[in-house]
């Protein structure tokens, strides 16, 4: 005789054949925790899965590849495995197939090696993948700005409102405004050509937005992408490349940063003791053990205090600005 399964509800049982007592049926609600429980623990088990029945799903939260990053992230997998598991969810149209939900980079990197993927699997609809994909961006720290305001405006144009673009990607509205700004001046193909731009933030990104809305600056960006060179700079270049040519100007007509501004700090008694250096990027401050013996390893040893206090002072200074 076929053995039942242990969730069926029909249990075999020679009393009731011979029309005794029937057997106690197990409550449906019991039914339902089981069958949730076993769920769960399908879901919370890491399963290895073929790298070819992965399909991506979601939103593209990464702007090109990075092929130094890639490189040392395919050497990591092979000297040493794969450690953390992707997030996949069901197909929801294809059985036996699965959509990625974050680990983009893992699954490529694992493909690339003919390695199978670790990860764990759960149901998800579209609303929750969103806010799994953006809460995996939140603590990841090497996503750039513009990468940050290009998910966020492709969340938009899916239909989703800004409370829960703020959730997914756990900022507040006025920071949404603030993305969405730079996010929906930029076509997708766009972004990508010039990629993530890591050393770019949103000022620069905000004046390239003011260009734009010249269509004869960005018609001279666009084209810029479609040069032969354009790929030979690295991303924070090609940015600039685009900037430059927006501007209408060309590659000898840039702007040359400011010459650097060097000056002596005195002590109390009009010695000096320190000397400051300030260009575009920021400033270099120099203690010299010669003028102040002592003075350099004691600013060294209470730096982060010196320096905390400095800043508190500096925004106390600052005039309060008006939300957006």
């Amino acid at each position: 005789m076929a053995r039942k399964g242990i969730l069926s509800t029909a249990l075999s049982n020679p009393a009731a054949s011979a029309g005794g007592p029937k057997p106690k049926m197990m409550p449906r609600g019991a039914v339902g925790a089981l069958q949730s429980s076993l769920s769960k623990l399908q879901e919370s088990a890491v399963q290895e899965i073929d790298a070819a029945l992965i399909d991506d799903a979601g939103y593209e939260d990464r702007l090109g590849l990075n092929g130094i990053a890639h490189k040392q992230l395919v050497d990591s997998l092979r000297t040493y495995g794969q450690q953390v598991p992707v997030l996949l969810r069901p197909h929801p149209k294809t059985p036996g197939r699965f959509e990625i939900v974050y680990g983009r980079r893992r699954l490529m990197a694992l493909r690339e090696l003919g390695l199978p993927v670790k990860a764990m699997i759960r149901q998800l609809d579209d609303h929750a993948l969103v806010m799994a994909q953006g809460q995996e961006n939140t603590s990841r720290l090497d996503l750039s700005f513009i990468e940050k305001a290009s998910f966020a405006a492709q969340l938009q144009d899916g239909g989703y409102d800004r409370p829960t673009i703020a959730a997914a990607l756990s900022i507040d509205l006025p920071m949404v405004s603030r993305m969405l700004k730079v996010g929906t001046a930029f076509e997708l193909p766009f972004l990508r050509a010039i990629g993530s731009a890591p050393g770019i933030g949103r000022d620069r990104w905000m004046l390239l937005v003011k260009l734009f809305q010249d269509p004869a600056a960005r018609t001279r960006a666009v084209t810029r992408t479609n040069r032969p060179d354009f790929t030979t700079f690295d991303s924070d270049g090609r940015f600039e490349a685009v900037l430059t040519h927006a501007r209408g100007l060309s590659q000898a007509e840039q702007p040359r940063p400011a010459p650097p501004k060097t000056r002596a700090l005195p002590d109390s008694n009009g010695a000096e003791i320190a000397g400051i250096k300030t260009t575009a990027k920021g400033i270099t401050l120099t203690i010299s053990g010669k003028h102040a013996p002592g003075f350099d390893a004691w600013f060294d040893a209470n730096a982060e205090e010196i320096l905390a206090e400095l800043h508190g002072r500096w925004q106390q200074d600052q005039p309060e600005q008006p939300e957006e």
